[in-house]
């Protein structure tokens, strides 16, 4: 099989919303309209397989030297291929060259971020900017994810 990695396109919004909503339906991450993700399309990164959707990230900007790694999905038969390290991995390159000092996740499975890098951290010691996404969640503000963060040498 060949994988690949590259930004996504307006075409593949139905796809993204089809592989996030489905880990959504399983409490393993927020939901996402279609709205939502056609007007952040800019944000997704995506893995095809024979030109079909297998994995998704996004690279949220929050401040100028803050960022988020969110919706970070790998279709059932594809997962533990290292496709969703590639994405993650792609994301943070790109926070890299837009400058972005820190990126952010907040997630039910740290140990996979924290084998990219990324150390845990008190979600209470994120800014107040980026609760705006909590509040749309069913679980706030008894919030179960864990956060973790890492700091990134731009450029």
């Amino acid at each position: 099989m060949k994988f690949k990695v590259r930004k996504a396109v307006i075409g593949d919004a139905k796809a993204i919303h089809s592989l996030v909503n489905a880990f959504a339906n399983k409490n393993a991450m927020l939901p996402r309209s279609l709205n939502e993700i056609y007007e952040n399309i800019r944000d997704f990164v995506i893995c095809t397989n024979n030109g079909s959707v297998i994995g998704v990230a996004a690279l949220h900007i929050l401040w100028e030297d803050l960022a988020e790694i969110r919706s970070v999905a790998v279709a059932g038969k594809y997962q533990h291929r290292g496709i969703g390290k590639r994405l993650v991995r792609r994301s943070l390159r790109e926070a890299r060259s837009l400058g972005i000092k820190r990126v952010f996740a907040l997630t039910y499975n740290p140990g996979f971020f924290t084998g990219l890098g990324f150390r845990d951290i008190d979600k209470n010691s994120l800014p107040h900017k980026i609760w705006g996404e909590c509040l749309k969640c069913h679980k706030f503000p008894e919030c179960d994810e864990s956060a973790v963060i890492i700091e990134l040498d731009a450029g």
